[in-house]
């Protein structure tokens, strides 16, 4: 699965319960193609008290992982959604796959 989310970034939710939402990513799960996103696709969870790990127990409100299909990448220049592309710049930064590069504003990004 190709993975143009990272973790920190900020993005749109297109499709889905949260569209509209903007978030921070927090966690990327490439292998499954999701992404867990900061008060996005909230749900809740039934725990049980563990006095050994300080967990109290009871009914937790946590974020569920979301299709990263789902997402659209802020740019950080223009703060518009975006598609991303990738380009390898002439002073050798972004070696390997590139650097990302905005689709509308054409501004590269980590």
């Amino acid at each position: 699965m190709k993975v143009n989310v990272k973790k920190n970034d900020q993005v749109l939710v297109t499709t889905g319960k949260d569209r509209g939402a903007r978030g921070r990513v927090l966690r990327v799960l490439a292998s499954d193609g999701k992404a867990i996103v900061e008060r996005v696709n909230m749900i809740k969870r039934h725990t049980r008290p563990n006095p050994n790990k300080g967990i109290q127990g009871g009914i937790l409100e946590r974020e569920a992982p979301i299709q990263i299909a789902n997402l659209k990448v802020i740019c950080p220049e223009c703060g518009k959604p975006s598609r991303l592309g990738r380009k390898r710049l002439d002073d050798g930064e972004g070696k390997g796959k590139g650097v990302r590069v905005c689709k509308n504003c054409g501004a590269t990004f980590g």
